[in-house]
């Protein structure tokens, strides 16, 4: 599993590139977890001395950090979303006849939004039954 330092040193860095080419078989190429801390590190300390300190070719860093940046810029995830409802759509005006066994009854509104309407509807038949 790749190790996460998220304050990774030149000094830090530069010994890990030195633990790996001693350790390393062939030419192997460098692992993506030494690439990460040479990103980190010339993000802090500069493309030039990083490049020099590490003994890394300077394109291939360059590129691994555009390419970082670029990942990064993708997956940070939106740090506000403005959600807007529907607005209510509004009648002009409306006229509300209901009848039940008492009588009737005839209410004539404007501008009122159809839930309203639907609630004052529910709320007078239930009253008048």
């Amino acid at each position: 599993m790749p190790r996460k330092n998220p304050t990774v040193s030149l000094e830090e860095a530069r010994a890990r590139f030195e633990e790996w080419r001693q350790n390393r078989k062939g030419k192997a190429a460098i692992p993506d977890e030494l690439w990460a801390a040479a990103v980190e590190v010339a993000g802090k300390e500069g493309v030039n001395r990083t490049s020099t300190e590490l003994r890394v070719e300077w394109n291939h860093l360059k590129r691994r950090m555009a390419a970082a940046s670029k990942a990064s810029i993708k997956s940070a995830p939106p740090a506000f979303v403005e959600l807007v409802a529907p607005r209510p759509q509004r009648l002009p005006e409306c006229i509300i006849e209901l009848e039940c066994r008492r009588g009737k009854l005839r209410i004539q509104l404007k501008n009122a939004s159809a839930s309203y309407l639907a609630v004052l509807s529910r709320d007078l038949l239930e009253s008048a039954s």
